[in-house]
């Protein structure tokens, strides 16, 4: 990936959502809702205080994040679908 965010952007790919439930029963593709959750592909090096100094980001690369439906601006990267999203557009990191 050729992308290096700026400030207190990430990069997140969305993660897909299951297409079966529980049940077993299979949700068409139109029916399916945009997945909230994604993985950190590329941090940003964060904003400045107002001392010039660095505020570092929470959130690393290879984290699996939770974000809002329509969270971050969608850019296309070799044919994927990318958002890029500030980090405080960021709700939680899933812990495993």
């Amino acid at each position: 990936m050729n992308l290096r965010p700026l400030h207190d952007r990430v990069i997140v790919k969305r993660l897909e959502n299951e297409t079966k439930t529980a049940s077993g029963i299979y949700i068409p593709d139109n029916a399916a809702e945009k997945p909230d959750q994604g993985e950190v592909l590329a941090v940003g090096p964060g904003k400045k205080n107002d001392k010039g100094e660095p505020i570092v980001l929470n959130v690393k690369v290879g984290d699996r994040v939770l974000f809002g439906k329509y969270s971050g601006q969608t850019v296309k990267v070799d044919g994927d679908e990318l958002l890029v999203m500030k980090e405080e557009d960021l709700f939680a990191v899933v812990e495993k």
